[in-house]
C-alpha cells in the first residue's frame, strides 16, 4: 500500500477562460440521493451530479470549519501549528501565502465572496474583487418562543442558545440562506457580459446547527419514519481520544450537559438536519438555473464542496470534530466544460487537491506551494495512475484513509504515540471495531504512510 501522486501539466492559454462558481457548504455530509441514499430529497445537487463528475471518496484535511476551510483556500496540509480549530484564520496561519481567491484574482478574474466562504468575514479580504458579503446579521429564529429561549440564553453567564432546531411556516428568504441565493442571483446577472472571467465563491450555512428551515422541508420527510443509527454506540475497543463530548450540540437549549440524548431529541435532530440539507439544495437550484437562464452554464466550472462531514448519532457521536469516516468525508462534486457528463470517480480525493485542479481547469499556473494534486486528469480519465490514500488530522490524531482500511495515531506533545485505531473498511465499513494489533503488517505499512507527510504539514 503506497502513496502515488500524479500531477498534470497545466496550459496557461489567456483566452475564453471560463467563470467558475465555487459552492461551499457547511456541514454537509455526503448523504445525499446522488451517494446512493434515496431518502434524501436532493434534486439539485443530484442534477448537478449528472451534469459533472461526482467523487465518492473525498476527503477534507480538518473536521472543523475555520481550518479546513483555511486549508482548501490556502492548499496546504494542517498541522499540530497550523489550521488547527474553527477560529482558523488563513492571513495568520498562513502568512504570505496566495490564496485560491487571490490567485484568480492576480490572473484577471473578477472574485466574489457571498456568504461564509472563509470562516471569517475578513480573512484574505485582498482576494476579493469588492467587500466579502454575508446576509446581515437577523433572528436565528423566526418562532417567538424560540426568540424568547434564545434571547434568555445569551443573557446567562453560559451563553446558551436557543433550541437547536425549528420549523416555521415562512418563506425561504425568511431565513440567511434564502437571502444568500437572491443575491447570488443577482450577482450572476451582473457579472454576466462583464468581458472578464469570474470567480464566485457562494457559502451556505445549512445544515450547520441550529436546523432551522421552512417547514415546507421538514416535511418531505415523514418523523416516524426517521431512523436512528445502527451504530448509535462507541466502536469496540475505540480510543478514549476518539470520542468527544459532542460539545458544540450542548451549547443549544433542551440538549443535556452530558451524557445521551433521548431517542426522540435524537429523531428531531436527524429530521433537522435533512430538512437543511433539503433546504440548502433548493437554493443551490436556484444558482443552477440562473446558470441557465443566462446561457453561463457552457462556461462556468461548477465546484460543490461540503467543508467536513458531521456525525448524527454514529459512534454516539453528534457533529463532527473527529478522525472517523463519519467525520472525514466530504461530498465533492465539479462539473466543467468539456468534460463528460454523469461521471463518477473512486479514486481518493483529498480537499486540497481543489485549489490545483482549478487551476488547470482555468489554464491558470499552479503556485508553487501547493500541496495538493490537480485531479483534472481522474475527471478525464478513471484508470489514470492517482493517489493511493487520504490524509487528515483533528487535534492530536492523524489518521490515513486508504482502499481498505483507515487508521489512526493518537499522539502526545513530544510526538510519542498514545493510542491508536485501525478499520478495515471492507469487512467493517461503518467503523464498528477497532481491529488494532500490535505488529500487524497492515499498521506498520499504514503508519510509514502516515508519517512520510512530515510534522510541520509538508510533502
Amino acid at each position: 500500500m503506497t502513496v502515488t501522486f500524479f500531477l498534470p501539466c497545466v496550459s496557461a492559454t489567456e483566452p475564453d477562460r471560463p467563470n467558475v462558481l465555487f459552492i461551499a457548504v457547511d456541514d454537509l455530509r455526503p448523504e445525499l440521493a446522488c451517494y446512493g441514499r434515496r431518502h434524501i430529497h436532493s434534486p439539485n445537487i443530484d442534477r448537478l451530479a449528472a451534469s459533472g463528475v461526482l467523487f465518492e471518496r473525498a476527503y477534507c484535511m480538518v473536521p472543523t470549519c475555520g481550518a479546513s476551510r483555511a486549508s482548501l483556500m490556502t492548499g496546504l496540509r494542517p498541522s499540530r501549528n497550523r489550521f488547527v480549530n474553527y477560529l482558523t484564520k488563513a492571513d495568520k496561519d498562513a502568512p504570505g501565502i496566495t490564496t485560491f481567491n487571490t490567485h484568480f484574482r492576480n490572473n484577471g478574474y473578477r472574485t466574489i465572496s457571498l456568504g461564509k466562504v472563509f470562516h471569517h468575514e475578513s480573512d484574505n479580504a485582498v482576494g476579493w474583487s469588492e467587500p466579502a458579503w454575508r446576509p446581515s446579521k437577523t433572528q436565528w429564529y423566526r418562532l417567538s418562543e424560540n426568540q424568547k429561549l434564545h434571547q434568555e440564553g445569551q443573557q446567562r453567564r453560559k451563553k446558551k442558545r436557543g433550541p437547536a432546531w425549528e420549523s416555521a411556516d415562512v418563506p425561504d428568504n425568511a431565513y440567511a440562506d434564502g437571502l444568500l441565493a437572491e443575491r447570488a442571483v443577482e450577482e450572476l446577472r451582473s457579472l454576466k457580459g462583464r468581458g472578464k472571467p469570474f470567480f464566485m465563491a457562494v457559502g451556505f450555512f445549512k445544515p450547520h446547527l441550529p436546523f432551522i428551515a421552512p417547514e415546507k422541508y421538514w416535511q418531505l420527510y415523514s418523523h416516524d419514519q426517521i431512523k436512528l443509527p445502527d451504530n448509535y454506540h462507541v466502536p469496540a475497543h475505540a480510543p478514549k481520544e476518539s470520542i468527544h463530548n459532542s460539545g458544540e450540540l450542548r451549547s443549544y437549549a433542551g440538549i443535556p450537559a452530558r451524557g445521551p440524548v433521548s431517542n426522540e431529541t435524537a429523531r428531531n435532530l436527524i429530521h433537522g438536519y435533512y430538512a437543511c440539507v433539503s433546504y440548502t439544495d433548493a437554493q443551490i437550484g436556484r444558482l443552477l438555473d440562473e446558470l441557465d437562464q443566462l446561457d453561463l452554464s457552457e462556461n462556468t466550472v461548477v465546484v460543490l464542496w461540503g467543508d467536513h462531514g458531521w456525525n448524527l448519532g454514529e459512534h454516539s457521536l453528534w457533529c463532527k470534530h473527529s478522525c472517523y469516516e463519519t467525520s472525514m468525508q466530504i461530498p465533492l462534486i465539479v462539473r466543467a466544460p468539456g468534460m463528460r457528463s454523469g461521471q463518477r470517480r473512486s479514486g481518493l480525493v483529498e480537499s486540497i487537491d481543489v485549489y490545483p485542479t482549478l487551476c488547470e481547469l482555468a489554464g491558470l499556473k499552479f503556485p508553487d506551494h501547493l500541496q495538493g494534486h490537480s485531479f483534472a486528469g481522474l475527471m478525464n480519465d478513471p484508470q489514470i495512475k492517482w493517489k493511493t490514500a487520504a490524509i487528515g488530522r483533528f487535534q492530536n490524531g492523524d489518521t490515513i484513509r486508504t482502499e481498505g482500511f483507515r487508521f489512526t495515531e493518537y499522539s502526545d506533545a513530544a510526538g510519542m504515540q498514545t493510542s491508536a485505531m485501525l478499520y478495515d473498511h471492507a469487512a467493517d465499513p461503518d467503523e464498528n471495531v477497532n481491529i488494532l494489533k500490535s505488529g500487524q503488517p497492515d499498521v506498520d505499512e499504514l503508519r510509514k504512510q502516515l508519517h512520510r507527510i512530515k510534522p510541520d504539514g509538508r510533502n
